[in-house]
């Protein structure tokens, strides 16, 4: 008969024989957890893989911030568009994208999606190229707070107290920010607010996540081509103009795009969602950091807004963390 140790007995060292503990129950055998173990180990590193490469993005938008970003955001498009239909095939899993095409409402919310995330990239490689790459930053910080917030407001989720102070506390950071600057922060608010409601909509779309973003791109990706070949036709388009660099990097957006993407729902499928959202924080974290290496300026107002928004994040995610412990478990015979 099986049974699993309790806590109390974990720290306790090994007992007469493998799998005994001091209460005198037997313990499962070490090896059944080895599985798990090696598969949280796998998340982890894709997790870091997919975040990592999320937090250097920036660095492929600078190389290429001499193609307008309406171009640069085509390519992005038409060639992810590709890639992921390939992968969609090689999978066996296009009939996924197909079907949620065919559903009205699913599609309604895929063209809504659509919208948002193109703009969302669109503001993002603006903003690399016309260094504004730390108020990105901020807004990818601002993100899973302002998530929080819709989920209340629209899907009535209930906020925690520590969630509701860590939301005003942001509140009071952008506020401070936009008093500073005299302006609100647009590029900051923009990428925050379009890409929480496209988590909103995305979570109640019923489409798992590649297969959705298949849906979208291909969406899209007609409008992008016919964009691309008027600007080839015009002698427009960087793409084609003599350099076999900028064309290679232009013709790579959609690896880089979907690389990300696939390591991230390996790491979903391994990974408890409290360790995800802790993890998410290393691509604003790449961001911040690159445009301090960039140049770009720290100042008196961005500096007292990000450590609003840190304070924030942390009680967030230490409430986060707090809410989700598991309760100890007992030692009953199996």
């Amino acid at each position: 008969m099986l049974t699993r140790g309790c806590d109390d007995c974990a720290g306790a060292g090994p007992g007469p024989s493998a799998g005994a503990s001091p209460c005198g129950h037997s313990r499962w055998p070490a090896s059944a957890d080895a599985p798990a173990l090696s598969r949280a180990r796998a998340g982890v590193l894709y997790a870091i893989g997919a975040y990592g490469l999320w937090g250097i993005f920036p660095i492929y938008f600078k190389a290429v911030k001499d193609v307008a970003p309406l171009e640069v955001l085509a390519h992005r498009i038409l060639w992810s568009a590709v890639l992921l239909v390939l992968l969609m095939l090689l999978r066996r899993d296009l009939g996924s994208v197909m079907q949620a095409l065919r559903r009205r409402r699913t599609l309604a919310v895929l063209a809504t999606t659509t919208a948002l995330i193109a703009g969302n990239w669109l503001v993002f490689i603006w903003a690399v190229g016309h260094d504004r790459l730390m108020q990105a930053s901020l807004g990818y910080f601002i993100n899973p707070l302002l998530s929080v917030l819709l989920g209340f407001l629209f899907l009535r989720e209930r906020l925690r107290r520590w969630q509701t102070v860590s939301v005003l506390i942001a509140a009071a950071g952008v506020a401070y920010l936009t008093i500073s600057l005299g302006e609100l922060p647009g590029v900051a608010l923009f990428l925050a607010s379009s890409f929480a409601f496209y988590g909103l909509l995305r979570k109640v779309a019923p489409v798992e996540a590649m297969a959705g973003l298949t849906a979208e791109t291909s969406l899209l990706a007609p409008a992008a081509a016919a964009f691309l070949a008027y600007q080839i036709w015009h002698r427009q388009a960087a793409f084609g103009g003599g350099s076999l660099r900028l064309d290679g990097l232009l013709l790579s957006a959609g690896v880089i795009t979907a690389t990300p993407l696939l390591w991230f729902t390996e790491a979903a499928r391994r990974l408890r969602l409290t360790t995800i959202g802790f993890m998410q924080f290393i691509a604003p974290t790449g961001h911040f950091l690159l445009a301090l290496a960039y140049g770009e300026p720290l100042t008196r107002s961005y500096g007292v807004a990000f450590a609003f928004i840190w304070t924030a994040l942390a009680i967030y995610s230490v409430d986060a963390a707090s809410s989700q412990r598991p309760a100890p478990p007992s030692c009953v015979a199996e």
